[in-house]
């Protein structure tokens, strides 16, 4: 555990340009306290030990503004940056070397049961504001934009963006988007507006 805490500070300070030392990153970032102290409530979920396991885990909550069930599984050199509102759901599984920003949820979507939550592969980059809901695999190298709703399983090596979210980029190439399925917000606008108006001619007519 010792050294996989070492690993986990040396992970932020090689990928924060704003780290400044060891001790820093150890004492003072929200992420690497709630990553540990995850571990201790782990250990404890994992031998059958739920009410410790949950003390631990909503005291890391309101210390650090990270919420992370002690069922959840996660793997080496996890960096949370800043972290403000992250929310990592019970049978949510990461992998290596992963970044995640404030904001992101890795939930479920209610739908589901037994495993509920997403699997992130390893070297996955998870931007401010994401949301990764249901039951499915983020592929290893992978990018999820800020602010995407991420509702279906992501291939290796792509980019997503957008509500819901969808591959712009796989393999280092850009995805061709489909312009006839997008939705058009300007015509959706149109529409809404002629029905409210035929519902109030209706009405009009009525009196």
């Amino acid at each position: 555990m010792f050294k996989r805490l070492i690993e986990d500070v040396n992970a932020v300070r090689d990928r924060d340009p704003a780290a400044r030392s060891f001790l820093e990153v150890f004492f003072l970032y929200p992420g690497v306290k709630a990553i540990r102290m995850h571990r201790r409530a782990h250990f404890y979920y994992k031998h059958n030990m739920p009410f410790l396991a949950r003390l631990v885990s909503q005291k890391a909550a309101r210390k650090t503004g990270i919420e992370i069930h002690p069922g959840a599984t996660i793997g080496r050199r996890l960096v949370i940056d800043h972290g403000t509102g992250v929310v990592i759901g019970e049978t949510t599984e990461i992998g290596d070397d992963v970044l995640i920003y404030q904001g992101v949820t890795l939930g479920g979507t209610g739908k589901d049961t037994g495993k509920r939550h997403p699997t992130i592969g390893n070297n996955v980059m998870i931007s401010a504001g994401a949301k990764v809901l249901g039951p499915f695999k983020i592929g290893d190298n992978s990018r999820v934009a800020a602010g995407a709703v991420v509702l279906a399983e992501v291939p290796p090596n792509s980019t997503v963006v957008g509500v819901p979210a969808r591959v712009v980029k796989q393999d280092g190439k850009r995805v061709a988007l489909d312009q006839i399925h997008i939705p058009d917000p300007v015509k959706q606008k149109m529409d809404s507006l002629e029905s409210r108006i035929l519902e109030l001619e209706m009405k009009l007519k009525e009196k």
